[in-house]
């Protein structure tokens, strides 16, 4: 569908995703939406993501239309927690941060990450969700409290990390570790494919 390597813009702030993409040899533009992320809703966290993906990536498609830059893809993600059935993103304050690694500490839950690819010349769209099921180990009352304390657990979804000072506390996962740091690689290969586009065309130039 689209001849020359389209310009390649991830639609988030999360230096994790950012990351991600720079170690497998892309650099993506980034442009943030702004999609009130309370305003939408979702019987459950796979869909919730999927939803959220869209309407991110969505936004800056729709913001990038029109501008002279040319063709363009646009990459949505967001990422939410099902623990127990319900639906962990980022806590609110340390407190909530607290409560919530005593209830996971030595269990095990989902994390939920959705991915949008949105053509910006087209409007055409495919979507996909990749889980990965996290298992958590028993911090310490001194640990949670100096990892809480760090600010880490405010900033992500189900107030951990696997790639930062939250790895230590984790004791395993079943599935792709991009899922957990918010970026499935080969999810992302699939959306590119279906977008006629290899993910080696995003390569850096060596």
């Amino acid at each position: 569908m689209l001849g020359e390597p389209p310009r390649f813009v991830l639609a988030s702030a999360s230096a994790g995703r950012l990351r991600l993409l720079q170690a497998a040899g892309i650099e993506p533009e980034v442009i943030v939406s702004g999609v009130d992320e309370s305003g939408v809703g979702a019987p459950d966290a796979a869909s919730l993501v999927r939803a959220l993906a869209e309407a991110k990536a969505a936004s800056v498609a729709t913001s990038m239309s029109g501008s002279g830059g040319g063709t363009a893809l646009v990459l949505g993600c967001d990422s939410a927690l099902d623990f127990d059935g319900e639906v962990l993103g980022k806590p609110a304050d340390a407190a909530e941060a607290e409560r919530r690694w005593h209830r996971m500490a030595g269990r095990a839950g989902v994390l939920h990450t959705g991915h949008c690819l949105v053509a910006t010349e087209t409007g055409t769209r495919f979507s996909e969700v990749s889980s990965t099921i996290v298992r958590f180990g028993r911090p310490t009352t001194t640990e949670l409290a100096a990892y809480i304390a760090s600010g880490e657990p405010l900033r992500v979804a189900g107030a951990f990390t696997i790639d930062g000072l939250g790895g230590p506390f984790v004791d395993g996962i079943e599935g792709d570790p991009g899922t957990v740091i918010g970026l499935s690689l080969p999810v992302l290969r699939r959306l590119l494919a279906q977008h006629g586009v290899s993910i080696t065309a995003l390569w850096r130039a060596s």
